[in-house]
């Protein structure tokens, strides 16, 4: 069932933009915090995405940017993790999710569980192929697949269901 989205495409002059990317920021410090309680957490359920990507589908290109700059980088800072190795891993995959999203989103103007199936992958396989050229360890490189799968099933099934409810208002 597809639902119509009422696209926000703030700029960075607009306060809105901060209000929303502090939020979705706090989101993204939050929900890791609660998946690293369970072992093997973070590489299982990949929480530092979620919220960036309902950030750029709902909100456009710079709220998702600066959401998904900002996420990594603090969690980092207050937490230490992710850990500083896998760090610009993070954010590449970060960064392409929030320009995935945000131009599923205006392209398809709709919220679609196949919108969000192409994101996720889209930006799986781009950080992937990008973290296998720079790291030069495939295996390491395909961690997301191998572990992540539940992670990538709750940004598309959780992100369809959060998206939906925001596109009620």
């Amino acid at each position: 069932m597809n639902t119509s989205v009422r696209l926000y495409s703030l700029g960075y002059s607009d306060v809105r933009t901060y209000l929303f990317t502090f939020l979705f920021a706090a989101g993204n410090l939050v929900f890791p915090q609660l998946c690293h309680l369970i072992p093997a957490g973070g590489a299982m359920l990949l929480p530092i995405y979620f919220f960036t990507l309902i950030a750029a589908y709902k909100y456009g290109i710079h709220v998702g940017i600066l959401t998904a700059v900002l996420s990594p980088v603090l969690n980092n800072m207050i937490f230490g993790m992710p850990p500083m190795a896998v760090l610009p891993a993070i954010l590449i995959k970060s960064v392409l999710l929030a320009v995935a999203a945000a131009f599923a989103a205006r392209y398809f103007k709709k919220v679609s569980f196949l919108a969000l199936v192409c994101v996720v992958l889209a930006y799986q396989v781009a950080g992937t192929a990008f973290e296998w050229l720079v790291n030069g360890s495939f295996y390491a490189a395909v961690q997301d697949f191998r572990l992540g799968i539940p992670g990538m099933s709750i940004q598309v099934l959780g992100g369809y269901g959060v998206l939906r409810l925001l596109a009620k208002h």
